[in-house]
């Protein structure tokens, strides 16, 4: 067997690492709670002790594996790196083969309610997709890494081998968050085969121009205000990871309620604020997103992915505006795109605003995200 053979793959976890997780959780030193103290100071005690008992106690993550076996699993080595994916094959033979990209905390999950309505859709006449849904490099079932240096631009080019080696030529990307960076990227690297990127949280900066701030909308200026709330008093996490990655992961690598408290806070910041949480984003599916980096250790690869990004000197560096159609879906929440700001490095040619969800559409509306894939892709 070679590095690039295609290798199905099952997802078992053994039943002693279920019982380990249950046997930490019942062992947590909780913190006190001072009277008073609310989301705005972190995880209240109170809520991450009753969401940890439930995760050890009700939550079933054999009902969750079974969901994700009951679609067509691989690994394949790219790079060095094991690198693992979905391949979910619509019936319909004219098909757009779509690359579906995850970001943190996100995991392959996110999709699975995406799948049937992507691969086949209920009306005559709406597109439909070949769907290929990675780990990222590092994440999940695809981790832990071996190795330093994957960044965007390495991340990209794997997921370009990956969807040669699948033997498609002409395909799309879609991507939040990770994947909001990672598929125009793949679409600059890949150009003469990627034929759109449809992203959501895609992060766009200001060009510095006075005209272009005055002539910003209300809600435009509102999403600027937004971006610049989380710069000041949400980022700590990404700058600790950008920083010392090592650190925060051997604490997330020792600590399942660690884990559960830095990724429901996320959860709890970025989705659609309308909502009660657990109404925007199910329990089920944040325990099984929270499950997944739990078993598969991958707080390491996980931390260090913001490090390449921080020390990326191609990053940030001027580079010509993409040219591969791209449409951008903005949701209520923890979404601060502008589009006169994207429009100076993307070919905008698709933009939709939705007066609900937030940072994990894939999760809390995946109808309007469904929709809009539909929509933007069906035109190419």
């Amino acid at each position: 067997m070679s590095d690039n053979d295609i290798r199905p793959f099952r997802i078992d976890i053994p039943q002693a690492d279920l019982d380990d997780l249950r046997e930490r959780l019942a062992r947590t030193r909780w913190i006190d709670e001072v009277p008073g103290a609310g989301w705005e100071r972190g995880v209240p005690t109170a809520y991450l002790r009753e969401l940890a008992g439930h995760w050890a106690e009700k939550f079933d993550w054999r009902a969750v594996e079974a969901e994700l076996n009951a679609h067509p699993q691989f690994t394949t080595t790219i790079a060095g790196q094991n690198l693992h994916f979905l391949h979910v094959r619509s019936p319909h033979a004219d098909a757009i083969p779509l690359l579906l990209i995850h970001g943190w905390p996100s995991s392959v999950v996110d999709f699975l309610d995406l799948i049937g309505p992507l691969t086949d859709p209920s009306e005559p006449g709406m597109p439909a997709f070949h769907l290929v849904i990675p780990s990222l490099p590092g994440y999940g079932f695809s981790g832990p890494l071996t190795e330093l240096g994957w960044n965007d631009g390495k991340v990209a080019s794997a997921f370009a081998e990956l969807m040669a080696r699948l033997g498609y030529d002409r395909y799309g990307v879609q991507g939040g968050d990770h994947g909001a960076f990672i598929a125009p990227v793949l679409a600059r690297v890949d150009a003469e085969h990627v034929l759109g990127v449809h992203v959501n949280a895609l992060v766009t900066f200001p060009t510095g121009d006075p005209a272009d701030f005055a002539a910003l909308t209300e809600a435009e200026q509102g999403r600027l205000a937004a971006m610049k709330r989380f710069q000041d008093d949400g980022a700590a996490y990404m700058n600790l990871k950008g920083s010392r990655p090592g650190t925060i992961a051997q604490a997330l690598a020792d600590s399942p309620t660690g884990q559960l408290g830095w990724i429901v806070e996320k959860y709890r910041e970025w989705s659609d604020q309308s909502r009660p949480l657990e109404d925007a984003v199910d329990r089920d599916r944040m325990l099984a997103n929270v499950s997944i980096y739990w078993f598969t250790e991958t707080a390491r690869s996980v931390a260090n992915y913001y490090y390449e990004r921080f020390h990326d000197a191609s990053m940030f560096a001027p580079k010509a505006k993409g040219t591969v159609p791209t449409g951008v879906a903005v949701f209520k929440d923890g979404d601060y795109a502008i589009r006169r700001f994207a429009e100076q490095a993307h070919t905008v040619t698709h933009w939709s605003e939705f007066f609900s969800g937030g940072h994990f559409p894939a999760l809390e509306v995946p109808e309007l995200l469904a929709g809009d894939i539909r929509e933007f892709f069906g035109s190419r």
